[in-house]
């Protein structure tokens, strides 16, 4: 099953972990600076789009909490019920992100933290063209990234008895394909996790 539809093995894990996970990451405290600097960067009233929005907290409860409007999208119906229940001013979808059909334009930001790596490397590519098509010109984009290439998976995530599965590339790679998608990167920087860590890009659509 892992093989065939490793997607579905992530959705099942976020479903059985989103509390666990919540609490492992602490991403109330890890992800304020990169909020504080994006909202810097908005219009009032910005139209942004989360994609692995998970519970919706901190991004999409502080970006609606201070007047943008937030669409929220992840694979987990159980991290997309918590969302509403958190965040019941934005709007949340439950769906595969590559399922997903948006008009051009529709965004002024879009985001993407730890959850590109949950999809196989053809459609990480394949979503990065995606973003940038919805993003109006100039419209920011924030994204994590693997930094190392690496595809597996922890049959005992977060001690907490479910699988997950990822697949990185590696941060020159993800830097050529975020370029190729339509995109200027502002910067970039390595976020350490245990032995290994991720890469964070800020992009802009060209």
């Amino acid at each position: 099953m892992t093989a065939e539809d490793p997607k579905q093995l992530v959705r099942r894990g976020y479903d059985a972990l989103s509390i666990r996970y919540d609490e492992a990451t602490q991403a109330d405290a890890k992800y304020q600076d990169w909020i504080g600097t994006l909202m810097a960067r908005l219009e009032p009233a910005s139209r942004v789009l989360d994609i692995g929005c998970g519970s919706g907290v901190p991004m999409a409860r502080d970006l609606t909490a201070a007047g943008h409007h937030v669409t929220g999208v992840d694979i987990s119906e159980v991290q997309i019920r918590r969302a509403r229940e958190f965040v019941p001013q934005a709007e949340f979808v439950n769906a595969d992100a590559m399922s997903l059909d948006f008009d051009p334009e529709s965004f002024d930001a879009a985001v993407s933290l730890y959850a590109l790596i949950h999809l196989p490397l053809d459609e990480q590519r394949q979503l990065l063209h995606n973003i940038a098509t919805w993003l109006r010109p100039a419209g920011w984009f924030l994204c994590t990234t693997g930094h190392r290439e690496w595809t597996g998976t922890d049959d005992n995530w977060l001690d907490g008895g479910a699988p997950m599965w990822w697949s990185h590339t590696d941060a020159a790679t993800n830097r050529v394909w975020i370029t190729q998608a339509g995109f200027t990167i502002e910067s970039e920087q390595f976020v350490p996790e245990g032995a290994g860590g991720h890469t964070l890009f800020w992009a802009r659509q060209i």
